[in-house]
């Protein structure tokens, strides 16, 4: 069986491409085996698809991003449970970072979509994922204070310093664990309320 190429674009151009030029999804990106419907679709089915590294990608440039305040406004709203999560989606995320994080948020998002349409169904467990979220959860709250009020208030500034604490935590995991707790943030958004009655 030959071995698929993968993808290699300029920072940016891949989400610019992909998001605004059908007929380029239809040839060359068929020519490295991937799949361009799957690519302009619904983002969750690729994070089942996945491998745990290009996920950890992303979370690495998402905690990255939530390091500036300004950016995190902006990071925390993909965990929202109505975030559009298409190429889209993802598009208009970044053109709302600044210029570094953009940049890294980009590349983190191209390799994600690339190598979940090359790759087969990976092992996925919802439950350990919720469980490794709602330990993740318990760390936050003991390390800083104010997070569940964060967390479930509605000051949008507040809730997106409880979700960079959120990450914090998760950064010392394992990238299997990360992995998994991201798809399940990425697939469904944060459920706060569930996550503030584990952490009480």
């Amino acid at each position: 069986m030959p071995t698929v190429k993968r993808l290699a674009l300029p920072p940016l151009l891949a989400l610019s491409l992909l998001a605004g030029a059908p007929a380029f999804a239809q040839d060359p990106l068929a020519q490295w085996g991937i799949d361009a419907g799957a690519l302009l679709g619904d983002s969750r089915q690729l994070l089942l698809r996945a491998p745990d590294a290009s996920v950890d990608g992303l979370f690495q440039a998402i905690h990255a991003g939530a390091q500036s305040p300004q950016d995190a406004n902006v990071m925390c709203e993909l965990f929202d449970p109505g975030a559009e999560r298409t190429i889209d989606g993802y598009n208009e995320v970044a053109s709302q970072l600044s210029q570094t994080s953009r940049v890294r948020f980009a590349n983190a998002v191209a390799d994600f979509l690339v190598a979940s349409a090359q790759s087969p169904p990976q092992p996925y467990n919802p439950a350990l994922a919720q469980q490794a979220l709602k330990a993740a959860g318990v760390r936050a709250a003991i390390l800083n204070d104010g997070f569940l009020a964060g967390l479930n208030g509605s000051d949008h500034p507040a809730r997106c310093r409880s979700v960079g604490a959120l990450l914090d935590s998760l950064q010392t995991r394992p990238v299997a664990e990360r992995a998994s707790v991201m798809r399940l943030l990425l697939s469904q958004g944060l459920d706060y309320l569930a996550l503030a009655g584990a952490v009480r």
